[in-house]
């Protein structure tokens, strides 16, 4: 489905204006606007009404125009990126020497699938075909099976491989490759690995990608099927290589091809999509205006869309704004990040909508590019306007606090322990150890004011804590005869409290 949907959108994008309207026409579309526009429009029908009629549409269509292009994979591919998948039903290389062998049966000629063809990969660009694509045939009823096939390697591209560059270390840029997908003539094919695969090249069992350990509960590990590396275990000379497939026989199709292809690196294509593939700041706010013109039929005004600065794989800001054309959303991903990903684990989906997101259909966002040389660091959101402007967007908490900053009264802060700016005293200072009355105390019962209160120095009402009912009994109330003296050997020891201190003591921590 997803092979069929990207051939499809490649074949709308090498229409001419005229297949455009057509096609827009037939499924009762609008076929009004400039080419770019009628490119956006069919993109989107492809994408969101994918239909047998629509590709059998689409198709008759190319055809129609194309007539004698075997492939539709020359639609928006950068340059150095030509994949040549018309020599993919064709015979192997004539220069090899020997027959064709399948399951070790000689063959008096070659019998390749039936039209089968495979999704070009990124990452990989084909040189030459080795082996076309061939169907596994099982000999007996047993459910593993082993096939085998055979190759040779002419001396120029025996040198290609062996003065090939190293990615990494072994890792040659030229390799070559077995592909496995299902036996369908009906569109493009997905790599397909069938159950219990292993290969084996020249007595020697080669590595196949494993599975994917699943993190949520209930999915079972999904397995990568990529090309597979055969290089180290091949004869670099004119002798004959040998791959022998083991597969699980299920009732299920499947066919094999060699490829000699020459390897990208995540780096490489971001260097293709700078150069091919780059939105104009212009064109960016035409399709802004034109999803915030006003719409009568609607009932709800949208006036800005917000977008964020935050890349949704990484959480980090945006370094190379990037987007998929056929999305409606104008929330871009980093695009180094998005390639570095599909180069260790290749979905090619939208990390936005979940949609599928060829490289093919990947841009880069000039506006945003812009808008984000001009931004602070601190700014991770801003707002698209209708006349095609934007402003930040502030974080709403870093609002709301400075407007409760801005809304808070200035009052003056009391210290309570400041004589003249309440009117009391210190509660630490009201008494000392030995039971003499400090300035302002309150401890004396026959004050000025009598009672248990007294005017302080600065004229407010001076409350004693320390004293309690059964002072007031024992001493007669607030009205005794005892007056201020000085202290003498007379004088009777302060009293203490039930647990052992000084009741005329206060201390305040």
């Amino acid at each position: 489905m997803a092979a069929e949907l990207v051939e499809a959108m490649n074949m709308v994008k090498s229409f001419r204006v005229s297949d455009l309207q057509t096609l827009l026409a037939s499924m009762g579309r609008s076929k009004s606007g400039l080419k770019q526009d009628l490119v956006g429009r069919a993109l989107r029908l492809v994408q969101t009404e994918y239909s047998p009629e629509l590709l059998k549409n689409v198709r008759q269509l190319y055809e129609s125009r194309f007539p004698k292009t075997s492939g539709w994979l020359a639609a928006r591919r950068p340059e150095g990126v030509q994949v040549g998948y018309s020599s993919l039903s064709s015979s192997p290389n004539p220069t090899s020497q020997g027959p064709d062998y399948l399951n070790g049966i000689s063959k008096p000629t070659t019998t390749p699938a039936a039209e089968v063809k495979l999704v070009p990969l990124p990452f990989y660009q084909t040189l030459e075909t080795l082996l076309a694509p061939t169907e596994l045939i099982a000999q007996n009823n047993e459910k593993l099976q082993d096939s085998q096939c055979i190759f040779e390697l002419t001396p120029g591209q025996a040198e290609q491989v062996r003065n090939a560059s190293e990615l990494r270390p072994g890792i040659k840029s030229i390799q070559v490759v077995l592909r496995i997908c299902y036996t369908d003539s009906i569109g493009v094919q997905e790599d397909q690995y069938p159950p219990n695969i292993a290969v084996k090249v020249n007595q020697s069992y080669c590595h196949v990608p494993g599975y994917y350990p699943s993190n949520k509960p209930g999915v079972e590990p999904r397995r990568p099927c990529r090309p597979v590396n055969i290089t180290p275990w091949l004869h670099l000379s004119s002798i004959t290589n040998r791959v022998t497939v083991t597969w699980g026989n299920f009732g299920k199709r499947y066919s094999v091809a060699v490829y000699l292809v020459r390897v990208f690196t995540a780096a490489d294509l971001f260097s293709q999509l700078k150069l091919c593939s780059v939105e104009s700041a212009e064109r960016c706010r035409e399709r802004i205006q034109d999803k915030l013109r006003f719409d009568p039929e609607s009932e709800i005004a949208t006036t800005g869309l917000r977008v964020s600065l935050i890349c949704p794989l990484v959480k980090m800001r945006l370094g190379v704004p990037c987007r998929v054309l056929t999305c409606a959303h104008l929330q871009c991903f980093d695009a180094v990040f998005f390639l570095q990903m599909n180069e260790k684990k290749p979905t090619w989906t939208c990390p936005v909508c979940d949609k599928p997101a060829p490289f093919e259909l990947l841009t880069i966002d000039g506006l945003l590019s812009e808008i984000l040389k001009q931004t602070s660091e601190d700014i991770e959101e801003i707002e698209y306007l209708t006349d095609g402007s934007w402003r930040p967007i502030r974080d709403e908490k870093e609002r709301d606090r400075e407007r409760e900053r801005s809304n808070t009264p200035e009052c003056p802060v009391v210290d309570i322990c400041i004589p003249e700016a309440n009117g009391h005293s210190p509660a630490h200072s009201s008494v000392s150890l030995s039971g003499k009355s400090g300035t302002g105390s309150v401890g004396a019962a026959g004050g000025a004011g009598g009672g248990a209160g007294g005017a302080a120095p600065g004229g407010g009402a001076v409350v004693d804590l320390t004293l309690d009912s059964s002072s007031e009994e024992e001493g007669g109330g607030a009205g005794g005869d005892s007056e201020d003296t000085e202290d003498s050997a007379d004088s009777p020891a302060p009293k203490r409290g039930r647990y052992n201190y000084d009741k005329d003591l206060v201390t305040a921590y």
